[in-house]
């Protein structure tokens, strides 16, 4: 997928490559990346799509059809909807290092919250990091994560999330990048988190996350963590349900 992602790949056509039944694959490859091939190649297209936006000059419609889009409309609103803002306004945006700021992505709707503990360890790195923690309803990182925030190293964190069924997902990136183009700005660990349940009333095991460097198997992020915390705020710190934009790539 990662090499030929402009190709209409069928299922069929992957699970060949890997000698399997398409449904046997299906199974070990959900097991494996925590989604489907579907879900995961259309990640692995938007992300490809994010880099274009902002290292070429090509026009959006240009850009839909090398990432293996056939229609413009399905590929901006796939973008749209992943990435939280349009293919052009993410190229102008990024660009100009600019940030939307933006309240939390889904409001509770009057439904209870909890706070989620956790830790994250992540080994050393040879320079500062800063680590983005966040709460989200799928395991791609896409969209604006319902809780976010960010730590000065590894530690621990606690989001207020509603009830509801949350992955945990984080990225560790050297604090040194800032106030780097968002394009430049590439995480240097990840890690994530177990389906979390979150009932009202009901303790949930504290959440523990280990960094790790990504492999190919892992979903591409398709919003830069490091853009929740902008270079102008006075600290690195983003508290639970206090989202500023997701504009980087």
């Amino acid at each position: 997928m990662w090499e030929r992602y402009e190709e209409p790949l069928s299922l069929d056509e992957i699970a060949n490559t890997a000698i399997l039944s398409k449904f046997y694959f299906s199974r070990v490859f959900r097991n494996l990346t925590g989604t489907s091939p579907g879900r995961f190649l259309s990640a692995v297209r938007l992300h490809q799509a994010k880099t274009m936006l902002l290292e070429t000059d090509l026009s959006v419609t240009e850009i839909s059809y090398r990432v293996g889009y056939n229609s413009l409309g399905t590929f901006t609103s796939r973008f749209t909807r992943s990435v939280s803002l349009s293919p052009a306004r993410y190229r102008t945006m990024a660009r100009a290092g600019l940030t939307e700021r933006s309240g939390p992505a889904h409001p509770d709707g009057g439904r209870r919250t909890c706070t989620v503990q956790g830790s994250i360890r992540s080994p050393e790195t040879g320079c500062p990091v800063r680590i983005y923690v966040g709460a989200f309803r799928e395991p791609i990182v896409q969209g604006r994560p319902v809780a976010c925030e960010v730590l000065e190293g590894a530690g621990p964190f606690a989001l207020r999330v509603p009830e509801g069924v949350w992955f945990i997902r984080a990225a560790v990136v050297a604090a040194s990048d800032f106030p780097a183009p968002p394009w430049e700005r590439r995480p240097l660990l990840v890690a994530s988190g177990p389906e979390l349940c979150v009932r009202h009333g009901h303790d949930s095991l504290p959440v523990r996350l280990v960094a790790r460097p990504l492999t190919p198997l892992d979903l591409p992020i398709l919003l830069a963590l490091p853009e929740l915390d902008s270079p102008r705020l006075p600290a690195p710190h983003v508290a639970a349900n206090r989202v500023p934009s997701l504009t980087g790539a």
